[in-house]
């Protein structure tokens, strides 16, 4: 197996093909492996574990996988990386996909999994909000991201952070912030620091019916976060009430609880 990546060995690389980093796709590829190492192992990765990777990039965070035993799937949607990918991790499948469109049950099947992945900011929310919803079979990630959007992920009722997205995670998941990773292990450098997210699924909450209505009342009250509810969502003073929930309060006071009981009184579509 090849040795880890470093800095220099990130640029070799870039060299060597005649690449730079896509500012497009939010290329940041990892060129210390302490920060991979330690990825591996908050993602508690272990000899035959099924990993899926989400944007390997040059392959850094995967060497560090197939290093702690993975049996490892890395979706890659830069094709220009493809070969490099297949030259560096021979023992892995390598798969040419945009993992936003991924069919997730043709290319897991129903085996228990753990998704690691370095998400750019464009595509990290999407890509956790999706990977929750359609596939079961992931049973736990660990993703680094932008810290404002790791925040998000793992925010509780009436904080800054606080939003749409954290509610949403909750209705699968436990979500909390397991480390920060400074701008200067990558290459090339950022100007946001990272954070280390880790998501422990617990099984939806309810029907996938309920979902749809929990998530367009979400939607609609975060809309606005400042108002008050009663002048965000289409909810009358006995479902107030009945849920126990102030008429008066706003959006970002409310955990899933709180949420659920307010869509399970609100007037249904037509």
């Amino acid at each position: 197996m090849a040795s880890l990546h470093s800095h220099a060995d990130i640029r070799a690389l870039l060299n060597l093909h005649g690449l730079n980093p896509s500012r497009a796709l939010g290329q940041n590829f990892v060129g210390d492996a302490n920060t991979v190492r330690r990825i591996a192992r908050l993602a508690e990765v272990s000899a035959g574990d099924n990993v899926v990777e989400v944007g390997p990039g040059l392959g850094s965070l995967s060497l560090a996988l197939l290093e702690a035993g993975a049996t490892l799937t890395v979706v890659e949607l830069d094709r220009f990386l493809i070969p490099i990918l297949e030259q560096m991790l021979p023992t892995a499948r390598v798969v040419h996909a945009d993992a936003l469109e991924v069919d997730w049950q043709e290319l897991l099947g129903d085996a228990p999994w753990v998704l690691v992945a370095n998400l750019p900011y464009n595509v990290a929310t999407p890509l956790v909000l999706d990977v929750l919803a359609r596939a079961p079979m992931v049973r736990r990630m660990l993703v680094m991201v932008q810290r404002e959007v790791g925040e998000r992920f793992a925010a509780r009722p009436g904080s800054k952070a606080y939003g749409a997205v954290s509610v949403k995670v909750a209705w699968s998941a436990a979500a909390s912030i397991v480390g920060k990773v400074p701008p200067t292990v990558f290459v090339p450098k950022p100007n946001v620091d990272s954070a280390l997210v880790r998501f422990d699924r617990h099984g939806d909450v309810g029907t996938a019916d309920e979902r749809a209505r929990v998530f367009a009342l979400i939607e609609a009250g975060f809309s606005t976060r400042r108002k008050m509810l009663r002048n965000t969502i289409d909810v009358d003073d006995t479902c107030y009430a009945a849920a126990g929930v102030a008429p008066t309060a706003r959006a970002e006071e409310l955990d899933l609880d709180a949420w659920r009981r307010l869509a399970a009184c609100s007037p249904r579509p037509s």
